[in-house]
């Protein structure tokens, strides 16, 4: 028989642990938003200020639970999987799961079911999310063949991009320039909660089992390669689409959300966290019973795993649904119509608090934190996201404002994070593309998205909104690419200027040893 206390070793110290930090990370934002209920600036009555701490209490627990259950069932699964294939030396059978996977996975991503809901005028949803989803597994292949193969990251992003301007430019060409900021947010949409853990461990699992002198290097990349499969596949359906696309501003009064109910909302989230998660515990159970046979202990421990991971993302969500987005919203209008220059400050400081209450974030942190071997901490690469993350939705508030186009962002800002990877260590590269589509998370597009929505309908109208509204996942991608490249070069400098104060010492000491005579 086998006792409890070793299938859950330190349970419950474990959550008290996960649940402190969700509460340092969603406890910024909360003041923040409080503390903008108590100036003339935004007007939120007394029962929207309660439902919404209600909600931030919510949050606490949906991340730690969540954030609990990534380390017991996601990082676990994709890991064993990863090794198990890599071991078997069955290519075909590594590639083929890969593909399906990331169709599946990317088909019952409930971000991309919203996304696909607001463009069905003009784009089947059906459509739209097998497009998306073969994009991420082609380019989830890809990947993976990156890392048996040990092929350089910035090479092939550098190649991906490219194709993806061009065929921008050839949708701009063909006027269907508004679809251009819903291509690049489908970049981020689609690698939410359920497939960063996963998708990180998997190419750990890969990485570590192939070996090779920079494994940990080569770890890292599936997710900058299946964020850029979700643009190419939209740009491509763009050009498919006919007549123009029309897009009407959802009712984010918290009354309409709140009319079914929190347990209506809760059952809903629910059916799609589950369908999400299904996809993923069936490709396990298949490899479990064909390939890895892992002991028993580990399959209760997934499972349990498995219900931290549904709870935790189904408290998150409703906690979201239900006064983070109608507060946004609100935020976004009325500042706007009071002071946009102060909203582009207060979008800066929004930005940077809201990325630590992202839940894959954490688990990315941790990831790059123990893969590194504490070369990059958890605190440099918090930082680095919370600058990026602030400067991205304040450059988008500003683009709102004066009405531009999102590629005077997104072309100098990816030759920029580029032509940084020509000068940092690989693996910040790796590092910094892979977390550009773990910022862009759920929080991101129902947080903000909903508070750019609202200031653009203020300042330029709703017939504006998909051209300048749009684009702000894009943005909170993009962003990071560059500010922890720049931490990398700064560790470049760092060393170079450590052996440069080296040899001076070795030359002076050698000069003190200099005898004259006379």
């Amino acid at each position: 028989m086998v006792k409890s206390d070793s299938i859950f070793p330190d349970l419950w110290k474990s959550l008290r642990d996960k649940l402190k930090e969700a509460l340092t990370s969603v406890l910024p934002i909360s003041v923040l938003v409080l503390l903008l209920a108590l100036t003339p600036w935004v007007d939120i009555p007394a029962k929207e200020i309660a439902v919404f701490v209600l909600a931030a209490a919510m949050l606490v627990v949906g991340i730690g639970l969540f954030n609990l259950g990534a380390d017991m069932a996601m990082t676990p699964m994709g890991q064993h999987i990863g090794e198990g294939l890599t071991k078997s030396r069955k290519l075909f059978i590594l590639l083929l799961v890969s593909l399906l996977m990331g169709v599946l996975i990317t088909v019952a991503e409930p971000d991309l079911s919203v996304l696909a809901s607001q463009v069905s005028a003009v784009i089947s949803p059906m459509a739209l999310l097998l497009s998306v989803g073969i994009g991420v597994g082609i380019f989830l292949l890809l990947g993976v063949l990156k890392i048996l193969f040990h092929s350089d990251l910035t090479a092939i992003l550098m190649f991906f991009y490219m194709i993806l301007f061009c065929l921008t430019s050839l949708l701009l060409s063909s006027g269907k320039g508004a679809f251009v900021p819903l291509s690049f947010d489908s970049g981020g949409v689609t690698t939410g909660p359920i497939t960063v853990p996963f998708l990180m461990a998997l190419g750990v699992g890969i990485a570590m089992t192939v070996g090779g002198r920079n494994a940990s290097e080569n770890s890292f990349g599936l997710i900058a390669l299946c964020s850029a499969g979700p643009v190419a596949a939209m740009l491509l359906l763009s050009m498919t689409a006919g007549g123009n696309l029309e897009y009407t501003i959802a009712d984010y009064s918290m009354d309409t959300i709140l009319d079914e109910g929190i347990w209506g909302l809760m059952k809903e989230n629910l059916l799609d966290v589950l369908r999400s998660l299904v996809l993923v515990f069936l490709f396990f159970v298949v490899l479990q019973f064909t390939v890895l046979k892992l002991p028993k202990i580990k399959i209760i421990q997934i499972i349990v795993g498995i219900v931290y991971t549904l709870v935790g993302l189904v408290i998150f969500l409703s906690a979201v649904a239900m006064a983070f987005m109608p507060i946004g919203y609100k935020i976004g209008t009325q500042m706007a119509a009071i002071n946009p220059w102060l909203l582009i400050a207060l979008a800066f400081v929004i930005g940077m608090v809201v990325v630590l209450a992202e839940p894959a974030v954490h688990v990315l942190n941790g990831q790059v934190e123990e893969i590194t071997g504490g070369e990059v901490s958890k605190r440099q690469m918090m930082a680095a996201l919370s600058i990026g993350v602030g400067v991205s939705i304040g450059l988008s508030i500003l683009r709102v404002y004066l009405g531009f186009s999102l590629l005077y962002y997104l072309v100098p800002g990816y030759l920029i994070s580029l032509g940084l990877s020509f000068f940092v260590p690989k693996i910040y590269t790796a590092i910094a593309f892979d977390s550009g589509g773990v910022a862009s998370g759920p929080l991101t597009s129902s947080f903000i998205l909903p508070m750019v929505i609202g200031a653009c309908a203020t300042l330029q109208g709703e017939s504006a909104v998909l051209d300048f509204a749009f684009g702000v996942v894009a943005m909170v991608a993009m962003t990071p690419l560059i500010t922890i490249q720049t931490l990398g070069f700064k560790s470049v400098l760092s060393v170079r200027q450590r052996e440069s104060a080296a040899i001076r010492r070795i030359l002076a000491a050698a000069d003190d040893q200099i005898i004259y005579f006379e």
